[in-house]
This record gives C-alpha cells, structure tokens and sequence, in this order.
C-alpha cells in the first residue's frame, strides 16, 4: 500500500495543497494521505503561529469530502498546552507567538521523527512517500538526519516555476548529491518526472498552478476580505466565524448591547464587579 504524509503548518490549509495532494494520490496510486501539522516547525520556532487546535480543525473541514485525505495528530502538543493557548482567547485566538524560552523547552517535530512513528504500524509491503513543496525542499539538507530521511521514504516534490532538475540533484544531502559534471547538462532541464539515485528517490510534479499563499491569506482575513477563492468553503466559513487571523481591535466594553446610554448598575451586575468611574 502506498502512503503518503504532508507535514507543514497549514496556517491555514488552503486550496494549493489540496491540489497538490490530490494530484500526488492520483499520479502515484496514493491509497490515503496523512495532512500532520506541526506543533512545533524546526523552521519556524520563532514565528507566529495559530494555536494548534485551529490548524487541526481547518485541517478537518479542508479533507472531510475526501477519504482518502486524513488530518493527523502526530505531531499534536500535550493537551495542556494547546489548551492554556485557547483559554487565553477562546473565540478569537489570534497567531501566539512563543517566546525563546518557551521553544527552547519545546522539542521541535523533526519529520524523521514523524516519519519513523507512523512506520511503526506498517505493513512490510508498505511504502511511504513525503509529500512537499520545492521551496522547502531546496533546503532539505539542513533537515535534521537528512540522509537517514530518505532512507525511511520517497519524496513528491510539487515543482515551482524557476527550478531546474538539476537543483533538485544539488539540494539534496552532500553524500547523495551527484557530481557537478553529471548535474550540469540539466541545469536547463525542469524539474519533471523521476529523479531515481543511490539513496534517494524524488518524484516531481509540474507547476499545479496553484497560486497560494498562506501569508496572503492571512493577510486578507484580517482585513475581511472573501477567502473563497483561495480556501475550501467551510475553512473560509471557520475563519470567518473563529475571527482567527482578523487583525485586533481596541476592545471596547459591552460592545453589541445596544446604544445610547448604559445603567452602570447593570454593567456592574453583568461583570460581577464594581462599575468603573471612566468614561466610555
């Protein structure tokens, strides 16, 4: 049986990487495909990230029409950090960023780490394939355990306008990497089809044109623009209900109850404290 495993962040999921999985199970005969999102991305310890419990759920909704897509928690915190993450703002969560001290203490979802867990209950007939964009896999080498990486699977690389076959050959790890003079004739050659070494396999799909871009997204949601086109329906929907990525505005108290003029004897009553002297 063929499987594959998409890792990223999926803040949020969106329409790009439904492409991509969905062209990855059709082209290589996938039989299902685990979505994991990191709790902890190597990549981006210090970068603001949406609490875990909404990456999971946006990851829920984006596969649910699609059997074959499966959200994972693999890579899932403790239960009583993500938890403390929602009660400090359980409707609108918005990105939490960790400070050093607190990613240090956090060990980071090392995707060998992952890949190594989800083996456990495979069959010996099994094969494992990691899906991943190129932009990340031009980097591949500074992956910890790089090389014992792919050992453990193969790749499906989603290919981005601009690379060339042989920056496929190049990214990869110095002991599986070809020579120079073998790369050098297909520096003008696109990264397509199978790229099959000692050690490595990758298997490179075309330009999906797909255009997304997780930071535009979140850029738009937080002005309240439509989201429809770039994301599943019921993530938009998520999104827009959960206010997640809306930009933050001066909370104003008792905003909603009603205009005109507020009896500060039932403000007090309603926050169980006594009414405050300022004025609104």
């Amino acid at each position: 049986m063929n499987i594959g495993l998409f890792g990223g962040t999926f803040d949020p999921v969106h329409r790009g990487h439904l492409a991509f999985a969905q062209e990855a199970l059709d082209r290589y005969k996938l039989h299902r495909i685990y979505f994991v999102p990191a709790n902890v991305p190597p990549h981006k310890q210090h970068q603001p990230l949406s609490p875990f419990v909404h990456r999971f759920a946006m990851l829920a909704l984006a596969t649910a029409r699609q059997k074959a897509f499966i959200p994972s928690l693999l890579e899932a915190p403790p239960p009583e950090e993500d938890a403390a993450a929602i009660r400090t703002n359980p409707i609108r969560s918005n990105p939490v960023r960790r400070n050093n001290k607190s990613a240090g203490q956090e060990k980071p979802n090392y995707t060998i780490d992952t890949v190594r867990r989800l083996k456990q209950s495979f069959k010996a007939s099994d094969k494992l394939f990691v899906l991943i964009g190129m932009d990340a896999f031009a980097d591949i080498a500074k992956w910890h355990q790089a090389e014992a990486l792919f050992r453990e699977c193969e790749f499906i690389v989603a290919n981005r306008p601009g690379y060339s076959l042989a920056d496929v050959a190049n990214a990869l790890p110095e002991s599986l990497r070809p020579r120079p003079e073998v790369t050098k004739p297909f520096h003008k050659h696109a990264a397509t089809g199978d790229l099959v070494l000692e050690g490595a396999s990758i298997h490179l799909l075309g330009d999906l044109h797909q255009a997304a871009s997780a930071t535009a997204i979140r850029q738009a949601a937080a002005v309240g623009k439509p989201l429809g086109r770039f994301v599943d329906a019921l993530v938009a929907e998520y999104l827009q209900k959960i206010g997640l990525y809306r930009a933050a505005k001066q909370s104003r108290p008792f905003e909603g109850l009603g205009t005109g003029s507020v009896d500060r004897r039932q403000v007090a009553a309603v926050r169980n404290a006594p009414a405050s002297p300022r004025k609104r």
